[in-house]
């Protein structure tokens, strides 16, 4: 009898259609408030990965509530510009964003543990710093000052060293290049004469090919053959040294945080990590078909010369003792870092790469 009574109540509002959405909305999402929020990306929209991994994101959160939590994806420039996305979840302009860490180095250079350094993690092995080598309670700790709880959102894996107007092959090549690089990076490639430039993602092809800089780095081939860097600067080198991987964090203000009921907090965590998977499984798979079409259009991709490399490991090495040596909050995260990655590289030399030079000589000698 309440079965019928049921029934014929949910069919005054709509039918069939209000019964299926009663009976499949979660119990917990029909109870809870609906929430609107903002996040800002440091993206463009024309980056479907990079960019959608923020919708990705929100469409998990979205199903994962029933609906009733949505957050709605800004790209650069929308909101606030792409590298002011901090200061946005800081002064609660937005209630999230979705950015690069590295990017704010010039507030503190401890930011960039959360996205790479110079001669740093693989993406499996950051991964591995963040959830089980103390990384994630490190990084919040640091940026209670800044008003927001951190999460890992996305990574771009292993990046490209950059499309350069001129061959580099010794360091003294690289002295007087005007270059857009990110991060912590910059501080070492201004160490060899690079004059470093902080350009958002959007900006840098108008800036690569008016001269206003002389090589940009980005991301790897899918993305950079969408920003046309192919077009103005003939040379790409490999690899990024500066990032073995690239993760990029969600931003949470604490106050919009705390206001959220504990399952909705379990959704952005949950998506957070699906967002994760999600972005380097794309990258994976569409950085060889763009690999292949850039060579075919002349792109010449050349690996650093090995003196470069050894120069540049060197720099990185010398600024982090300087960093070290007058930022305590930096010591602090590098004192966990550090011996986190040494131990990740002696595991991957045994293991990874013993398998992954194996394929690379089998590819080579076409045999696969």
């Amino acid at each position: 009898m309440q079965r019928r009574k049921f029934l014929r109540t949910a069919g005054v509002g709509g039918g069939a259609t209000a019964v299926a959405s009663a009976l499949a909305a979660p119990a917990v999402a029909q109870s809870q408030p609906e929430i609107r929020w903002r996040l800002a990306s440091s993206f463009p929209k024309s980056l479907d990965t990079i960019y959608g991994a923020g919708e990705y994101f929100a469409k998990r959160v979205a199903a994962l509530t029933g609906g009733k939590f949505q957050i709605r994806v800004f790209a650069a420039g929308e909101i606030v510009p792409g590298l002011q996305v901090v200061d946005a979840v800081q002064n609660e302009t937005v209630e999230c964003g979705h950015t690069a860490a590295y990017y704010y180095v010039g507030k503190d250079p401890t930011f960039a543990f959360d996205t790479a350094l110079p001669f740093g993690l693989n993406t499996r092995q950051h991964n591995a710093w963040v959830y089980f080598g103390g990384g994630l309670e490190l990084m919040r700790e640091f940026y209670r000052d800044y008003k927001m709880t951190s999460f890992l959102m996305s990574h771009t894996g292993a990046q490209m060293g950059g499309w350069w107007r001129k061959e580099i092959k010794a360091p003294e090549d690289m002295k007087g290049v005007k270059m857009r690089i990110g991060g912590f990076a910059g501080q070492v490639m201004a160490k060899l004469g690079v004059v470093p430039q902080q350009i958002a993602g959007g900006d840098i092809y108008p800036a690569l090919e008016k001269g206003t800089i002389d090589a940009a780095e980005w991301v790897g081939p899918y993305d950079d053959q969408k920003l046309g860097f192919n077009k103005v600067a003939p040379y790409c080198y490999y690899p990024g040294w500066w990032e073995g991987s690239a993760a990029l964090s969600l931003y949470v203000g604490d106050k919009a945080w705390e206001s959220l009921p504990a399952e909705y907090k379990e959704a952005i965590t949950v998506a957070c990590g699906d967002t994760t998977g999600w972005s380097v499984a794309k990258y994976d798979a569409q950085n060889p078909k763009a690999l292949r079409e850039l060579v075919a259009a002349g792109a010449k991709f050349l690996p650093f010369p090995q003196t470069v490399m050894e120069a540049c490991f060197n720099a990185a090495n010398e600024l982090y003792a300087e960093t070290v040596a007058k930022n305590p909050k930096f010591k602090k995260v590098f004192d966990s870092w550090k011996p986190f990655r040494n131990e990740e590289v002696l595991w991957f030399r045994v293991a990874e790469n013993t398998f992954d030079n194996f394929m690379a000589r089998q590819s080579a000698a076409n045999k696969l």
